[in-house]
């Protein structure tokens, strides 16, 4: 059995993400989520959709990358 690296569950059906050349082990989702997806620069949640960027810094949507001042953003279609 693999141990998740977020709860350190062992599971038999936990699984591997490769991210930048990375192996990472989960036993769900959500713990991959809550251990590789960004977050938003402005509202901190976690960015499980596209979301935009801007000069290098993630936001979950459009709507909070104009909160902090970045113009011309749209969400994707």
């Amino acid at each position: 059995m693999m141990q998740c690296e977020q709860c350190g569950n062992e599971y038999d059906k936990a699984f591997e993400v490769v991210m930048s050349g990375q192996r990472h082990t989960f036993d769900s989702f959500e713990c991959a989520i809550a251990r590789l997806a960004p977050t938003c620069h402005h509202c901190g949640n976690r960015i499980i959709g596209h979301g935009v960027e801007a000069h290098n810094v993630f936001y979950c949507s459009a709507h909070c990358a104009t909160k902090e001042g970045e113009q011309g953003m749209r969400d994707r279609s």
